[in-house]
C-alpha cells in the first residue's frame, strides 16, 4: 500500500468526526476541519471507484464516466453553496480550481518531476488543444463583467440571460473536446490513456468487479454531499473565526480541499516521469471546470431559482487570465523543468497573497 492511500485511510476517520461535531455542536470550526479532512479521501474513492468501472465498461464509455465525474467533488461543494446563497464563493471557487490546477498542481508536478528527471517531455499538441479551449473560457467569462462596465444601469436579469446563453455555448464546445479526444483524435491521447492504465496497478485480471465498484461511487457522492452540507454551513462562521475572507476561502481553501485527491496523482505520476499523464490531469481538469462545471452551476442555479451569472469579480478575471496566459507559454513546447515548475509555483504564492490581502469581505 502507498503512502498516499495510508493517508486516505488515516483521513477516513473524520467522517465519523464530523457527524459528532455537527449532532454534538463542537462549533463552527472543528466542524469545517473535519468536514474538509473527511472529503479528502471520499474524494480519492470517488475516483478510485470512476476508474474501475471505466475498465469494465470500455475505453468509449470509461473516457465519458471520467470526464463526467472528473471533479465531481466540486461541483457537489459548489452545487451545495449555491443553494445555500454563497454564489460569491461558488465564483471563487471556480476561479480558485482553475488557478490550482494550472499553477498549483501543474508546477509541483513539474518542480518535483524535474528534481528528480532533470528534463521531461509531453505532447504539446494536447497542450495547445486544451490551451486554446482555456482562451475560449477566458474570454466566455470576461465578456458578461466587460458588459456589466461598459453598460452603466443595466439589469441584473439581462446577464443571467447572457450567462445562460453563453453557458450552453461552453458545453457544447466541452462535448466537442470530448469527441475529439474519444472519437476523431484518440491517438493524440494514447499516451495519457496508457499511463492511466499502467499507474493503476490494483487493476490486475479479474479484480474489478462492476457491481462493487458502482456501490462504493454512490456511497462516496452521498457521503461527499453530505459533508459538504457540513462544510458549506459552517464556512463562514469558521473562516471568520480564522480571520478570512469569503473570497480567499472560495479561491484558495474550497479547490485545494475538492481537489486533493487529483492533485496528488498528478505530482506522484510526474516524479514516475509520466509528463503526459500530469499535464493531462491538471490541464484536463482546468478545462473541465471553464466548460462544464462552471456552466454547468449556472443552468442549474436557473433551475432551482438561485440565479449565477458568469459576471466574475475583475479581480479573479485576471488572475484567471495570468493563470492561464503563464501556464500556455510554459506547456507550449511540449518540455518542462524544475524552474518552470518553479515559476508557476511562485504565479500561485503571488495570487494566493493578493486574495488573502483583498479587502473584498
Amino acid at each position: 500500500m502507498t503512502l498516499k492511500n495510508r493517508i486516505f485511510i488515516v483521513l477516513l476517520l473524520f467522517i465519523p468526526i464530523s457527524i459528532a461535531a455537527d449532532l454534538l455542536e463542537w462549533g463552527p470550526l472543528p466542524l469545517f476541519t473535519a468536514s474538509a479532512l473527511a472529503i479528502v479521501p471520499l474524494a480519492a474513492w470517488m475516483g478510485t471507484a470512476t476508474e474501475e468501472i471505466a475498465v469494465v465498461i470500455g475505453p468509449s464509455a470509461g473516457g465519458l464516466l471520467n470526464a463526467t465525474f472528473g471533479n465531481a467533488t466540486e461541483l457537489i461543494i459548489a452545487f451545495i453553496a449555491l443553494q445555500a446563497g454563497l454564489v460569491d464563493v461558488v465564483k471563487a471557487s471556480i476561479t480558485g480550481s482553475i488557478l490550482g490546477n494550472l499553477l498549483l498542481v501543474m508546477g509541483l508536478s513539474m518542480l518535483l518531476g524535474g528534481l528528480r528527471f532533470k528534463e521531461q517531455t509531453f505532447q504539446p499538441v494536447v497542450a495547445r488543444v486544451n490551451a486554446s479551449s482555456m482562451n475560449l473560457a477566458v474570454i466566455a467569462i470576461l465578456l458578461p463583467t466587460a458588459i456589466k462596465f461598459s453598460a452603466e444601469g443595466i439589469e441584473s436579469q439581462v446577464l443571467q440571460n447572457l450567462s445562460i446563453a453563453v453557458a450552453i455555448v461552453l458545453i457544447g464546445v466541452y462535448g466537442l473536446t470530448l469527441l475529439f479526444s474519444m472519437k476523431t483524435h484518440t491517438y493524440l491521447f494514447d499516451v495519457g490513456v496508457a499511463g492511466i492504465e499502467s499507474e493503476e496497478e490494483a487493476h490486475e485480471e479479474g479484480s474489478s468487479n462492476l457491481r462493487l465498484w458502482i456501490g462504493v461511487l454512490l456511497a462516496a457522492t452521498l457521503a461527499v454531499a453530505v459533508e459538504s452540507e457540513f462544510l458549506v454551513g459552517s464556512l463562514e462562521a469558521a473562516t471568520e473565526q480564522l480571520g478570512l475572507t469569503p473570497l480567499f476561502t472560495g479561491v484558495i481553501l474550497l479547490p485545494i480541499i475538492g481537489n486533493a485527491a487529483e492533485h496528488a496523482t498528478a505530482v506522484t505520476v510526474a516524479m514516475k516521469d509520466k509528463m503526459d499523464l500530469s499535464v493531462s490531469v491538471a490541464v484536463g481538469s482546468s478545462m473541465q471546470i471553464a466548460l462544464f462545471v462552471a456552466p454547468a452551476l449556472v443552468l442549474a442555479g436557473w433551475v432551482i431559482g438561485q440565479p449565477m451569472d458568469l459576471d466574475f469579480n475583475p479581480f479573479e478575471l485576471v488572475a484567471v487570465a495570468v493563470s492561464v496566459l503563464i501556464a500556455n507559454s510554459i506547456s507550449s513546447d511540449g518540455q518542462s523543468n524544475w524552474l518552470e515548475g518553479t515559476l508557476l509555483l511562485a504565479t500561485y504564492a503571488v495570487l494566493g497573497l493578493a486574495f488573502y490581502f483583498h479587502p473584498l469581505t
